[in-house]
């Protein structure tokens, strides 16, 4: 090495280094998808099965209607995390109803959309893998109990750990639909509500914590009806994993009694009520602040604090079950309203 030749960075010369030139590609946002949808699936179906299997079979008790309380709170922690793991990385979309929405109305580049579904599909199926391994044997030992055979009708119960199914009482397709695509409605407005600066977003980075009790919010008003999947990768995931491990039709296609072939409507409901979510906002309320000259809150709150922390100075956050999508250096700039 000549005296003029700077010293190699610590790692640099490593690929897979801090320094590695493919960290700073798409293949470091797909990572970040990866590990922050990993985290939600992990502590959302984690809680789902702590209240179906493990607690009543570990004999600590049944917990009945109070089992809700546990998911919903469950899945508002599992969003809360995912974020503040992949957020700095990615935004943490975490949900490929979210990435569509801000590729419609936020300027997200279309070439990193289906990278980024794929990404949050794997993290999900991943941990719910994962999530399997460690509860199987309070699964097997449910089933036991109540003679449950896997694959059979009477496995609903079982296989909604994992995956969602519609209610009873609905006898056709467009209830669970239109109830997907309200849920996911709601949340994509309140994601672009709390990321927009011209409004009133949430300081002290808290916008993670605010959209995990949106996520809470929507499990506790209009969850039963569907299971509030409000996320394709979220069901289709864990899905995949129930049919390997023996629920049969129960998860591909989806076959119920009441409404048979289930499996599109968690994967297509998400998607319109994310992109109907996201023009609704900009109607009401985005656009009216543009026309009104509303400035950004651009201000920083004490030094040291982050872009989000700022409110986003030069980030666009998409929050959700994922959710803020900020500008990093060699992005494409999201378009937002100035």
């Amino acid at each position: 090495m000549s005296a003029t030749q700077p010293a190699p960075k610590p790692g640099g010369t490593s690929r897979f280094g801090p320094d590695a030139a493919w960290r700073r590609s798409l293949w470091g946002d797909v990572l970040g998808e990866f590990a922050g949808t990993f985290i939600l699936i992990l502590l959302g179906v984690g809680s789902v099965a702590m209240a179906v299997a493990a607690l009543p079979e570990s004999g600590r008790g049944q917990f009945d209607t109070a089992s809700w309380l546990i998911i919903a709170f469950g899945w508002g922690f599992g969003v809360t995390f995912g974020v503040y793991v992949a957020g700095g990385v990615t935004g943490a979309h975490l949900n490929p109803a979210v990435t569509l929405a801000f590729a419609l109305k936020r300027g997200f580049a279309w070439a990193k959309v289906p990278w980024y579904m794929l990404a949050q599909l794997a993290g999900a199926f991943v941990a719910a893998f994962l999530l399997y391994e460690l509860y199987g044997a309070s699964i097997d030992s449910l089933e036991r109990a109540r003679d449950i055979v896997r694959g059979t009708p009477e496995s609903v119960g079982t296989f909604s750990i994992f995956a969602t199914f519609p209610a009873g009482y609905f006898g056709t397709w467009w209830g669970p639909f239109f109830d997907q695509v309200v849920g996911t409605a709601m949340l994509v407005f309140a994601i672009f509500a709390l990321v927009d600066n011209a409004n009133q977003p949430p300081k002290s980075n808290l916008a993670p914590v605010v959209v995990g009790f949106v996520v809470v919010a929507i499990g506790l008003s209009i969850g039963a009806n569907a299971g509030y999947a409000i996320n394709p990768a979220r069901d289709l995931g864990p899905r995949l994993v129930t049919w390997i491990e023996g629920w049969k039709t129960i998860a591909v296609p989806g076959d119920y009694g009441n409404i048979n072939s289930y499996m599109w409507i968690p994967i297509v409901g998400p998607f319109v009520g994310g992109a109907i979510g996201a023009f609704l906002y900009d109607f009401f309320i985005g656009d009216v602040l543009k026309s009104r000259g509303v400035p950004e809150d651009t201000s920083v709150e004490e030094e040291g604090t982050t872009e989000v922390e700022q409110g986003g100075r030069g980030a666009t956050a998409a929050a959700d079950a994922g959710y803020v999508a900020r500008d990093r250096p060699g992005d494409t700039p999201p378009g937002r309203a100035p």
